[in-house]
């Protein structure tokens, strides 16, 4: 019997030995075309028919139809646009390839779909039970199947991998399933080539020849692929990618691709390709040199645009004198020529070392002094410090010969700064910002990364002979892991400066409780890296010093005295007093509902797409430093431009991050019953309340209330004995991929983009909790099932109910969480563990409660006196001192050699 492919629409499609290649077009594709997603958006869907219409027009055997898109309903999407194809027979002829990553959305479109369709896609990345699920209902609907090259460790990358991943699906699909072979069709990956990391530049011959080994083995199937995504590094460059695609596609048919996800309007002819941009591509393609990126970039600029006027237009400055070149290139964050210019500088100079402080400090002058004025912002900063690095790459390999040579003297560095977020916390998006700030201005950087220890800190410092210390910290134990810090340089003789930053940090902070224990030098709090190199310049000038230090120090001592005396005022209550004023919540009003499920549950069926659209865009600008709330401030008549631009980059990062499945998303929630007993919450192993499982200790506010107002604690929130109640807890994190993903950038000289992905990793996990939440109050605990707020509604917290973390304003002990990750086995279930500081690792991470009483809010506990400290420490079964310890941000008393005294 002949096996073939045999698809339908309105006509049959059979897929001969006479067809070659299927064109499956890409252009009904949201996350592929930016022109199609806005007509999807504004609902404009008599264009988007045509956006259709063209496709098939232009030789689209297939379309392509995926709707997920972050700020779109997906599936009513779909299900819309589908039926509207239906009515129109010229589009209607051919068969459909419905493209999702959700099962919901591909399944709503197999309700509705005229003839047989393709399903893109199905995989094994949440294991073999659900793709043997998916395999059985695309068989049922009688829908042809993308297999993607996908399993329960991650996507195929390599050659090894592809092959073994497709072979076990193939397996499972024809010899347990029954699936026809014929109607398989796997997708090995494409990813991007000529990006700068040797890791990708395989990535074209692990296709190519991972077609060729399933062709021959898997007998029937057949191979597509997402064309696009091998030229996503020339994006804004369409002759260079048609070029590209054309041929990729020419040695990928030959090894057996017989379909492909493709622009079907713009693929260029292999033989009418200019040559030399041929050999350049093919060059890159197939990895036949190591530095084809190099030649790729040069070559590319030639057909940059379009129009001859277009080019000459925008390349004018490449008649520029070499000098003024890197600068422009420095100022404007270019790195297309960077290498080719250095080198040029560097063999018109005497020393390669004369090219980093002449030419290339000058344009970083440049830099600062328009970073200074505040006519350029951070992330273009970080943009040029990419561009020095690039350079300085090339110079460095001559600079060592040179010194090997003949003993020759490296690069004067303005000072050596040692950087390392302290023990225990592994936060360091700002300390890596404030790196690449300060190496823009010649420091040189020694950044000993996350949770370093203070032995370390120390031993580098004096190895290393650094003129400054850096400390960074997010989570409020590495205050008083600073504190010692400050301590242990005055123990041990350092008289050199210690600056102090970090989310938790404050001016406040340094003044009282870390400058009075490093009196040798100065403590400096840096409020930001605009302000380091400011900061540093003076600490380490021999004229400003003295004055500079003086005037710190005088600003301390009233920083200090003005914050005693605020504290002082601040009337506070005895513990039994704060406890008489607790929140009083008349619960025979209130029936609390019951949750679906007691125990816990792991949450794995995440979707990158429908995760963005719960991100809130403020806080990633504020990573950058750029001040203001997200929409309005790309509308901002300072930051617009410079914002507008980076949010435009995050959305092309976060685009990649969706489709390329960058990160493996991970959760875990449980509830229990629970009551409340004194200011402490017990959880039972079961509704009878008879055994109890766990304690959630919760502190209470001690400030004098005024109006009536109430000394609260989260236990007030929670039933008491007698009554029915449950209380909630989560742990969710973005996944580990960040990391290495970060680590590959940095080792490829971008560190813009590594500090993008970690900013959007952060996004990410903030965007799993809220979402999280949202399907805990509608489905989960589903005490509000008709809740209806948009993502972006959800931002002002407008819903019922909290989810407040351990170490944050109301509840301010960390330590907590070691009870509710014991609750949920969250390191089993999710990856996430704590740090001896109680950091969670990876960082893209958030935890926290759920508490569902309508009339629970957030609040701050604020200081508290020694009466509560020794209380919440008899009720944890904890010293008075070890719990001073995790407690010393909010004590209103300084502990002295064991003993209380008066602040």
């Amino acid at each position: 019997m002949t096996r073939y492919l045999r698809l339908s629409g309105l006509e049959p499609f059979v897929l001969t030995p006479d067809i070659p290649f299927v064109n499956v077009g890409e252009r009904t594709n949201v996350t592929g075309s930016a022109r199609f997603r806005k007509l999807i958006t504004n609902r404009d869907y008599a264009a988007a028919l045509d956006v259709a219409r063209d496709q098939v027009e232009n030789g689209a055997q297939v379309i392509d139809i995926n709707m997920d898109e972050g700020l779109i309903d997906s599936k009513a999407a779909m299900v819309e646009f589908l039926n509207l194809v239906a009515s129109e027979p010229d589009i209607a002829r051919v068969p459909v390839m419905i493209d999702s990553s959700k099962w919901e959305v591909i399944e709503a479109g197999l309700k509705c779909v005229q003839g047989k369709p393709i399903v893109n896609s199905i995989s094994m990345k949440e294991g073999e039970d659900q793709f043997r699920e998916q395999a059985g209902l695309c068989l049922a609907y009688g829908a042809a199947v993308v297999v993607m090259a996908f399993d329960e460790t991650g996507q195929a990358d390599s050659f090894e991998r592809k092959i073994e991943i497709c072979a076990r699906a193939y397996r499972i699909l024809v010899d347990e399933v029954g699936f026809p072979p014929e109607d398989i069709i796997f997708d090995p990956n494409v990813f991007a080539v000529a990006t700068g990391i040797e890791e990708h530049n395989n990535y074209g011959v692990d296709f190519i020849e991972a077609t060729r080994w399933i062709r021959q083995n898997l007998p029937h199937a057949h191979v597509s692929g997402g064309v696009s995504n091998l030229s996503f590094s020339f994006r804004g460059n369409e002759p260079v990618r048609e070029a590209m695609h054309a041929v990729f596609l020419y040695h990928a048919i030959q090894a057996g691709m017989d379909m492909g996800i493709v622009n079907a309007g713009q693929l260029a002819v292999y033989d009418q390709i200019e040559p030399d941009l041929r050999e350049a591509c093919e060059d890159v393609v197939l990895n036949r040199r190591a530095d084809s990126t190099e030649r790729l970039l040069e070559i590319a600029e030639r057909f940059k645009g379009g129009a001859k006027e277009e080019k000459v237009r925008d390349l004018a400055w490449r008649d520029w004198p070499v000098e003024k070149r890197l600068e422009h290139a420095l100022v404007n964050g270019i790195t297309e020529f960077i290498e080719a210019d250095t080198e040029a500088a560097r063999l018109a100079a005497t020393r390669p070392l004369d090219v980093i402080e002449g030419p290339l400090m000058a344009g970083m002058n440049v830099v600062g002094d328009l970073f200074g004025a505040g006519k350029m912002f951070l992330p273009q900063v970080v943009k040029s410090a990419r561009v020095m690095k690039q350079a300085v790459a090339v110079l460095l390999p001559h600079m060592e010969a040179e010194k090997a040579a003949n003993g020759g003297t490296g690069r004067e560095a303005a000072g050596r700064v040692l950087m390392a977020t302290v023990k225990g916390d592994v936060h360091d998006i700002g300390k890596n910002i404030v790196g690449v700030v300060l190496a823009c201005n010649n420091y040189e950087i020694i950044d000993l990364g996350v949770m370093v220890p203070p032995q370390k800190i120390l031993q580098v410092a004096r190895e290393e002979k650094v003129d400054v210390i850096g400390l960074s910290g997010l989570i409020t134990p590495s205050l008083d892991e600073m504190v010692h810090m400050a301590a242990e340089m005055e123990r041990e003789g350092f008289d050199i400066p210690l600056l102090i930053g970090g989310a938790t940090t404050s001016k406040v902070h340094t003044a009282v409780k870390i400058a009075p224990r490093y009196k040798r030098s100065q403590a400096v709090y840096v409020t930001d890296a605009s302000r380091a190199v400011g900061v540093v310049s003076q600490l380490l000038s021999p004229t400003q010093k003295t004055a500079y230090v003086e005037s710190v120090r005088a600003e301390y001592v009233d920083v200090a005295e003005r914050h005693e005396r605020a504290e002082r005022a601040k009337q506070r209550v005895p513990l039994a007093t704060a406890r008489a004023n607790a929140m009083k919540i008349d619960w025979s009003a209130h029936a609390a509902t019951a949750p679906k499920f007691t125990g816990t549950r792991v949450i794995d069926d995440w979707d990158l797409a429908d995760i963005a659209r719960y991100i809130d865009w403020t806080p990633f600008f504020q990573t950058w430093e750029l001040k203001g709330v997200y929409p309005r401030i790309l509308d901002d008549e300072k930051q617009g431009e410079a914002a507008r631009q980076l949010f435009a980059e995050a959305q092309e990062m976060l685009s990649r991050i969706i489709s390329e499945r960058w990160f493996r998303p991970r959760a875990v929630v449980g509830f229990w019953p629970a009551n409340t007993v004194g200011d402490d919450i017990r959880l039972y192993t079961g509704d009878d309340r008879a055994e109890v499982l766990a304690t959630l200790h919760t502190l209470r506010q001690q400030t004098q209330k005024r109006d009536g107002r109430p000394n609260l604690a989260l236990a007030d929130f929670v039933a008491p004995e007698g009554r029915p109640d449950w209380v909630g807890g989560f742990v969710v994190t973005a996944g580990p991929e960040e990391s290495e993903i970060a680590a590959r950038y940095e080792r490829a000289n971008d560190d813009y983009a590594a500090i993008m992905v970690k900013a959007l990793s952060d996004r990410i996990a903030e965007a799993m909790a809220e979402m999280l939440h949202e399907r805990v109050r509608k489905d989960l605990w589903g005490y509000a099932p008709d809740e209806a707020f948009t993502p972006q509604e959800l931002i002002a917290e407008p819903y019922k109910g909290i989810r407040p973390a351990p170490g944050y304003p109301a509840q301010p002990d960390h330590t907590e969480k070691t009870t509710l990750f014991r609750l949920l086995d969250a390191e089993a279930a999710t990856g996430v563990q704590l740090t001896e500081s109680m950091a969670m690792w990876p960082g893209s991470s958030v935890s926290g409660l759920y508490i569902g009483h309508p009339d629970s809010y957030y609040f701050g506990v604020a200081k508290v006196e020694r009466d509560q400290v020794e209380d919440y420490a008899a009720r944890k079964g904890m010293s008075v001192a070890e719990t001073e310890r995790w407690l010393a941000p909010i004590l209103n008393y300084v502990p002295v050699d064991g003993k209380k005294s008066a602040a």
